[in-house]
């Protein structure tokens, strides 16, 4: 289940300083150069305060080399797999492909665009956070990219797919505004159990949805959007109908490629009908659900 991420690499501040603790098997685990890169990035999202620019960050040649690497090898994949509203999204946002842009000049151009604005994560944010968020038109967003060693592979949500899959959804009206519409679910919640609900339909939809569009099965989750290799591949799993029941209760794995993936019919289903769940849900919308007592 999508909680198992909030736990990948925790983030602490006390004596000894902040300190991103990335999990053994993480590809920067045993690179001291790279886990202190982690920890100097991390502080300065903490110690940012809204209202004041957002932090900027010298990148390196390194971590250049990898946004340009992978953005190169999205490039064309985009045309061929990703939903128009999200190619003309990228067109319009603009970002480079040859290095990393500073979050604030994303921020703006999001602004300007959908009224969506950007802040900044030292790791996973916690549930209630960073779906309330969206609410207000914001988006948590990390700043650090992944290990050099696997370019085209993450275990966390790097800036790579912050940006390249979210923030050019963001850029998209249609869907920011289902994003929004998530955000105000969440801010109605007043259980856990609802929440990560919520969480878990947003998984299925914002993070790996697919959509039949111009005859063909598309991609609009930011996962797929970000990932070389599994927007490759998602044509190839077991696609079904949008199902909210089943969608909030699926049993799935966050640390291998989606075998079961849920499709839109085109467009108006992702506006009308999955921003229709979310604006219309509330605790008790999982019991109805089960029930058989709420049309979804």
């Amino acid at each position: 289940m999508f909680e198992e991420a909030q736990l990948y690499a925790p983030v602490t501040d006390d004596e000894h300083g902040v300190t991103v603790h990335l999990a053994d098997d993480h590809p920067g685990a045993h690179d001291p150069e790279y886990r202190a890169r982690r920890n100097v990035i991390a502080a300065g999202a903490l110690a940012w305060e809204p209202g004041e620019p957002l932090p900027h960050l010298e990148y390196t040649d390194e971590e250049h080399g990898i946004w340009a690497t992978v953005s190169g090898e999205l490039h064309a994949k985009h045309s061929t797999y990703a939903i128009r509203a999200f190619r003309e999204a990228k067109e319009a946002l603009a970002l480079p492909e040859d290095h990393v842009p500073q979050l604030q000049e994303v921020s703006d151009g999001l602004r300007s665009l959908t009224g969506f604005t950007l802040h900044p994560a030292a790791g996973l944010v916690p549930l209630d956070v960073f779906y309330g968020s969206l609410a207000d038109r914001v988006f948590h967003s990390t700043q650090y990219l992944r290990h050099g060693s696997t370019p085209l592979y993450t275990p966390e949500p790097d800036i790579l797919h912050e940006i390249v899959g979210h923030g050019n959804l963001l850029a998209s009206p249609a869907v920011a505004e289902v994003k929004r519409l998530a955000g105000e679910a969440a801010r109605r919640c007043e259980t856990e159990a609802g929440l990560q609900f919520v969480a878990d339909v947003f998984w299925f939809t914002i993070e790996f949805g697919v959509m039949y569009e111009e005859g063909e099965l598309r991609c609009y989750g930011a996962g797929l959007l970000s990932s070389y290799g599994e927007i490759e591949e998602f044509r190839g799993a077991d696609v079904r109908p949008i199902d909210f029941h089943e969608m909030g209760t699926f049993d799935y794995d966050i640390t291998h490629y989606q075998p079961v993936l849920f499709a839109c019919d085109g467009m108006a289903e992702l506006t009308d009908r999955v921003g229709g769940f979310f604006a219309d849900f509330t605790d008790e919308t999982p019991a109805q659900l089960a029930a058989g007592t709420k049309v979804a």
